[in-house]
């Protein structure tokens, strides 16, 4: 059975620095979220638009990992339910949804950021759950990746869901 435009839904694939997920998980729990940046709103606000206030999943690379992958994988997960651009760089709400590990670094919570993301049901995914970025599609190509991807910055992907 062939899927028509009407089938594929996006995703969120997201570079997030591990030790930020490792210490974001916990906020998550706690407060049903977790808060992520980035200086890319374009990307988030035509990913609202595509979702009219819907979420989606969000596939993440965990970027400056204690270890390796030979293949970049997506070895995290949530749901996307939301973003919310700011003017002065730092979250409306504080360090509430933000992982604590931001605290080392000023700009990371003072300026730098564009929009930040919201990221519900964050999870370390199991090895056999792990997912290589080569074989995801862009959202709106027909082609994946391909082996030499890394991903840098957040893109819009067809979801696998």
């Amino acid at each position: 059975m062939s899927s028509t435009t009407a089938d594929i839904h996006p995703a969120l694939l997201v570079p997030v620095p591990e030790e930020h997920l490792e210490s974001g998980l916990q906020v998550c729990l706690d407060q049903g979220k977790v808060a992520f940046g980035s200086r890319l709103f374009e990307v988030f606000r035509e990913l609202d638009a595509m979702l009219d206030g819907k979420p989606c999943p969000v596939l993440i690379y965990a970027s400056w990992p204690k270890f390796h992958l030979p293949v970049p994988t997506v070895t995290w997960r949530g749901t996307y339910v939301g973003s919310i651009e700011v003017q002065a760089g730092r979250h409306p709400d504080g360090m509430r949804y933000r992982p604590p590990t931001t605290a080392k670094y000023p700009d990371d919570n003072a300026g730098h950021w564009a929009v930040f993301y919201h990221v519900a049901d964050l999870k370390k995914l199991p090895k056999e759950e792990r997912i290589g970025i080569p074989g995801l599609y862009p959202f709106g190509k027909s082609k994946p990746y391909g082996k030499a991807t890394k991903i840098e910055h957040p893109v819009i992907v067809r979801s696998l869901d």
